[in-house]
């Protein structure tokens, strides 16, 4: 890592502080509530402490497609059109019910020791909230506000990604000695608004004790600005359908909350220097590798490092999205329903009747487009060759055999290309790159204004932020963006999280819009027709698909047929003639390629062709069956069986 923050979020950290401090801190740590009275009283202990705490919270989160702290896996960007494959939670074949088939990010039981887990997490925040001002009283009372404000806001997400996934979960705010008989820590599930109003508090009182900016060696932590952005989003969510029964009514108070909230964080963190980056597309892909230095976009960053020792956290996702010929681990298709989501250059939809031509899906496009992913021609450079084009197509020889060009086996004609870095080393694989990984960025901000202002029926300020969006990356005004003229609430809403779905893709956004506004299916009985008022398809029943990019005629030999042709050919979308580099190529590839299916589908079950299917009780989880049987105060999420088979009776809607 490489300032003060992340230099010590790292495992070396515990070497330092046992080295550097008279008395065991891993000891004391497991003794919760039982710190030597001194122990706060040295900034440079708390100092750890909190480090310690941000590495917990922040350790698995090296890719920009992971989701909820502490654990940050990437499954949940796996169940939208954003990337194909079939999972648990989409699987048609599986129905998940049972308390041993629930989520298992609640963790388990609260003990006295270590344990990186949600309540162990929370417990440590108020650890520190608790002793600071008596145990560290000798501390000058600015730094130990500092110190408070990043503990709330702490234990602020933490509570928010558990009511994401639960809904409603035991509030816990002192530090309690983990006991199995004392039924004072009895403590049931607090309803989702009892949740929402404890996060608020804590995002309030971290709000009021961070600064708006830190010094450059303590970039990266949390801010006021941040507090109040965090706020926004803990109210949008609970404004939106799955937690808000009367969502559709304009003057709902949670919406307007949503609101106030939203313009107050872009207040606070304009005044302080926050804002989107740049004035177009080549801002726009650069804004992502802007390295360990104040960025206005990033309201929320998590600093990564190049080292390759146990020192770092490094950056999973440069590997994992470069092709086999850059070196890299074979790179990230993108469906078909991907390529063609992204608006024509005009900023209008992508149809037929506006030129959209799904074979020659890279002309006139969003310039964010040329950005967010590649393909074959496009140049996608690196440090070892700043002007490497990448091809991946298949040919086949009269035998039957296949070839791939270059060693790229891919399932799509295009690829990911977002949020990679042109000087990234492919030494090594790209294993260790230290490219940041935006958390919370300001044009996020926007869009959820934008989509508050929808909901409380305001059209035109809705499409006003949206366009703010599209005019920093070059969309011209015209025509309100290529929004066009929105006639009601409803397509304003679909249009907020139509831009959402691109500006934000691969940000691990998708899905938990797809979430909060229960896109996978309707169901009048349960009170969600969203799908239908907002004038869109249901994911349940959607594939995600692929295509292989097809030599149209037969090699003669395993020699790559277009090996010389193509020499010549390089679309770059910073060259001054980039438009007439397109056209080159798709002359290219209107005489040399087709589109075939994948002999195997992207989404597949048993090598047969699969289709989504989210089951509505998997938008809240039960808690698990370790969680009740030690816990058997706790009530189960209703859809999910208990313990003993019954269903549960926990209403995450009351």
């Amino acid at each position: 890592m490489k300032t003060t923050i992340n230099i010590y979020m790292s495992m070396v950290l515990l070497l330092v502080m046992s080295a550097s401090c008279t008395d065991d801190f891993l000891e004391e740590k497991r003794n919760f509530g039982e710190y030597d009275d001194t122990f706060f009283q040295s900034q440079e202990r708390v100092d750890f402490y909190i480090n310690n705490i941000y590495y917990d919270y922040f350790q698995s989160f090296t890719s920009p497609t992971a989701s909820l702290v502490g654990s940050y896996n990437t499954e949940y960007s796996g169940l939208t059109e954003e990337i194909g494959g079939i999972s648990r939670y989409i699987d048609p074949t599986i129905n998940l019910v049972t308390a041993d088939e629930t989520s298992a990010y609640y963790g388990t039981r609260l003990e006295n020791k270590l344990k990186n887990e949600p309540y162990h997490r929370i417990r440590d925040c108020n650890v520190l909230i608790e002793d600071i001002d008596v145990k560290g009283a000798n501390l000058d009372e600015e730094y130990r506000n500092t110190a408070k404000g990043q503990m709330y806001y702490l234990r602020a997400i933490q509570y928010f990604d558990l009511m994401r996934v639960y809904g409603g979960v035991p509030i816990v705010t002192t530090v309690e000695n983990a006991s199995v008989t004392d039924e004072s820590l009895q403590i049931p599930r607090a309803s989702v608004p009892e949740l929402v109003d404890q996060i608020t508090s804590d995002l309030d009182m971290a709000a009021s004790l961070l600064p708006g900016t830190w010094s450059p060696g303590e970039y990266g932590r949390f801010t006021k600005g941040a507090a109040l952005a965090q706020k926004a989003k803990v109210l949008l969510t609970f404004a939106s359908p799955l937690f808000n029964t009367d969502w559709d009514n304009n003057s709902n108070e949670r919406w307007q909350a949503a609101l106030q909230a939203g313009l107050d964080a872009e207040s606070q963190l304009t005044s302080d220097g926050y804002g989107l980056y740049g004035n177009s597309a080549q801002d726009w892909e650069e804004m992502f590798v802007i390295d360990n230095t104040f960025n206005p976009e990033a309201i929320t960053v998590h600093l990564l490092g190049n080292g390759n020792t146990d020192s770092f956290l490094n950056n999973s996702w440069e590997q994992n999205i470069r092709l086999n010929s850059q070196g890299g681990g074979n790179g990230q298709n993108v469906p078909k329903e991907m390529i063609d989501l992204f608006p024509m250059a005009d900023g209008s939809r992508p149809t037929a009747e506006n030129g959209y031509d799904d074979f020659l899906f890279f002309l006139d496009r969003d310039p964010r487009f040329y950005r967010t992913f590649s393909f074959s021609g496009q140049q996608w450079g690196y440090d070892e060759d700043p002007d490497d084009t990448v091809w991946a197509y298949r040919w086949n020889t009269p035998d039957g055999t296949e070839y791939y060009s270059d060693n790229n086996q891919m399932s799509s004609p295009a690829f990911v290309r977002k949020m990679t870095n042109t000087s990234a080393t492919n030494e090594s694989g790209f294993e260790y790159s230290g490219t940041d990984i935006f958390e919370f960025r300001y044009a996020d901000l926007l869009l959820m204004i934008a989509e508050s202002y929808a909901a409380t029926g305001n059209v035109g300020n809705a499409v006003s932020y949206i366009g703010r969006v599209r005019e920093r990356v070059g969309i011209p005004s015209t025509n309100n963006y290529g929004i066009g003229n929105l006639a009601n609430k409803y397509e304003a809403l679909e249009a907020c999280l139509y831009e959402r779905r691109v500006e934000l893709a691969y940000e691990a956004k998708r899905f938990w819009d797809v979430h909060r506004w229960m896109l996978y299916s309707d169901d009048a009985s349960a009170n969600n027709t969203t799908c239908q008022k907002l004038g869109v398809e249901p994911l349940n029943g959607s594939k995600r698909t692929g295509n292989l990019l097809q030599y149209n005629m037969q090699a003669a030999t395993a020699d790559d047929p277009l090996a010389t042709e193509r020499a010549a050919i390089s679309v770059n979308p910073d060259a001054a003639d980039f438009e007439a580099q397109l056209q080159t190529l798709a002359s290219f590839y209107t005489t040399n390629f087709q589109l075939t299916a994948l002999p195997v589908p992207l989404d597949n079950v048993n090598d047969q062709q699969a289709f989504i299917d989210f089951k509505p009780n998997y938008y809240v989880m039960g808690l698990n069956r370790e969680v009740l049987t030690q816990n058997p105060y706790l009530r189960q999420t209703i859809l999910w069986q208990d313990a003993s088979g019954s269903l549960g009776t926990y209403n995450y809607r009351e």
